[in-house]
């Protein structure tokens, strides 16, 4: 599976984005998880790595996004949740795709504050002035 990484498109990335398989560093050892007889002799664990700053599917803005919101430069994806290897560097590319994904989203635009509107207002006070009229009537009764 010596292919290129997809991420699907999103938010940032209209179009999506296509991480040459050259680009990523994958590495494999023996995995401290499930495994069963063979848990011992295959190298199911894998560790993939990516570099941002040498990347070349990246635009300079994109490059800046993603240093800007990674605590590193390298990004680093371990999978061992599986038993067979295939499966664990499906996980891992799965992960790195959405860590970029969510890396690359621009930021949420900020909140714009806003009055209450004067009727919000009117009503709330009278609820407020019916709850105290409620609340008087609960005193003593006193005789007369």
């Amino acid at each position: 599976m010596a292919d290129d990484l997809r991420v699907p498109p999103g938010p940032g990335l209209p179009d999506g984005l296509v991480v040459p398989a050259a680009e990523l560093v994958e590495r494999f050892s023996r995995s401290p998880g499930p495994g069963g007889q063979s848990v011992n002799t295959s190298d199911s664990r894998v560790e993939l790595e990516y570099d941002v700053t040498t990347s070349a599917a990246l635009t300079d803005a994109q490059r800046a996004r993603l240093s800007a919101r990674l605590p590193s430069t390298r990004i680093r994806v371990v999978a061992s949740e599986h038993r067979s290897q295939h499966r664990n560097r499906v996980a891992a590319r799965e992960r790195l795709a959405e860590q970029l994904r969510e890396a690359l989203a621009p930021p949420p635009p900020t909140r714009r504050p806003t009055k209450p509107s004067r009727g919000s207002q009117r009503r709330r006070l009278e609820a407020k002035k019916q709850r105290g009229e409620t609340k008087a009537l609960r005193g003593r009764v006193t005789d007369s």
